[in-house]
């Protein structure tokens, strides 16, 4: 009776489980998750005229970048969304304002046929100018919708042609827009203006910057960067800090980035209720040319501007980021119904620009909030004001105590026999 029960059982299950696979396509399901969070790089390649200069391992630069995009492409791990944007790839002629707009896309950003994408970049000759500006600008849109990490991997052998339309500029202006996206950059040549610009862009969104003089490096660096995009990653929530505390936004645990003025203060507001400790910490970074000697002030006040705690640091000019943080335990209410605590947090810099450098947009800051519970009641206090060492003291206490029963007990006995005897 048992077993028929048991098998009739199994039997309704295993058609609850059918009939939910068929309402349900799970592998429909599973896609669309999948092609929501799925990481997104786009390679953006420097295809202009100098491109075809012989000082790589006596091979073209040109030559070079196609060796490396064919190994990295045999090597893109499935789950990467990837395309592929050039510049300066189409245009043969003079005309500066026209060179300006060459940009575009070879292969789009989506799941990977390698075939195809390698037979796009055989074609590749090297052409015209250096838009890299323009090419950013095309490359975020590229990559703009879903959840998952993005990244621009840049590699040019040159400065940009098409100035005033700074890519240092533009850089921070992707960075601004707060989307998560990275720009990582490889320069083929070792002069000290491509350096200086290509570093620039890729610090200005958090990236790096590689000088790459052999085959070999191109083709490991490209590769590693499009690796690092299958990492899970946590992105920063844009948001927007105020001027005051009571038109400031409220913010959740969790990771935000905002841009700050030179000089200026920012606000943002956290709900703490009683028994919590808020966490904060908060970055920010010199993504161009400032005076020495700044620094940073994170405050956690009240609605009505009274300090509860504070956490400074400063620098002298030789790093680009400066932390800061602090913790504020809210103590625990005997009512069960009282209210949060409104915290202000504060955050103020020092910085100021150097002679000639844009103060907009303002410096990138990166916000960590962590509501958590707060400590316990006083659990590491325990008895005669002994704190956690107590139970060690009172276990040798006790060893020592029957240590001395059994060494008593053993000297009496030995005794015994020796009178005995």
């Amino acid at each position: 009776m048992i077993t028929r029960q048991r098998l009739a059982a199994g039997i309704c299950a295993l058609l609850a489980t059918l009939t939910a696979g068929v309402a349900f396509p799970a592998g429909a399901v599973a896609d669309e998750t999948d092609s929501a969070a799925s990481p997104k790089v786009e390679l953006v390649l420097d295809v202009s005229g100098s491109m075809s200069a012989r000082d790589i391992d006596g091979g073209s630069r040109m030559a070079a970048a196609k060796q490396a995009f064919n190994e990295v492409l045999d090597a893109t791990p499935e789950e990467v969304q990837l395309g592929i944007r050039t510049l300066g790839a189409n245009y043969h002629g003079n005309d500066r304002k026209t060179g300006c707009k060459d940009t575009a896309q070879l292969y789009p950003v989506g799941t990977l046929n390698r075939t195809e994408a390698k037979t796009a970049v055989a074609t590749l000759t090297p052409t015209g100018w250096t838009p890299i500006g323009p090419a950013l600008l095309k490359a975020a849109d590229d990559l703009n919708g879903g959840d998952g990490t993005r990244r621009i991997v840049l590699i040019s052998d040159g400065e940009d042609t098409c100035q005033p339309l700074d890519p240092c500029e533009v850089a921070r202006e992707i960075a601004a827009k707060g989307i998560g996206l990275t720009i990582d950059t490889l320069g083929l040549v070792p002069d000290a203006k491509t350096r200086d610009q290509l570093s620039c862009i890729a610090d200005a969104t958090g990236g790096t910057y590689t000088s790459v003089q052999h085959k070999e490096e191109l083709s490991d660096r490209v590769g590693q960067l499009v690796d690092r995009a299958a990492d899970p990653v946590v992105t920063p929530v844009a948001t927007e800090g105020t001027a005051q505390c009571s038109a400031a936004p409220t913010l959740k645990s969790g990771l935000y980035t905002d841009r700050e003025e030179f000089g200026k203060q920012r606000f943002y507001r956290v709900d703490v209720n009683p028994g919590q400790e808020l966490r904060a910490s908060v970055s920010v970074g010199a993504d161009r040319e400032v005076n020495p000697d700044y620094g940073v002030l994170m405050r956690a006040v009240t609605v009505h501007g009274r300090e509860i705690v504070r956490g400074e640091g400063t620098g002298n000019g030789r790093t680009d980021v400066i932390s800061t943080g602090l913790r504020y335990p809210k103590a625990e209410s005997d009512d069960d119904n009282a209210p949060a605590e409104t915290v202000c947090l504060q955050i103020t810099n020092s910085f100021s620009a150097a002679s000639g450098v844009k103060t907009t947009p303002g410096l990138p800051l990166e916000l960590t909030v962590d509501v958590v519970d707060g400590p316990g009641k006083a659990s590491d206090v325990a008895s005669f004001g002994l704190g956690r060492g107590w139970w060690l003291l009172g276990a040798l206490v006790l060893t020592g105590f029957v240590a001395g029963l059994l060494w008593g007990w053993l000297s009496r006995w030995r005794l015994a026999v020796w009178r005995t005897n």
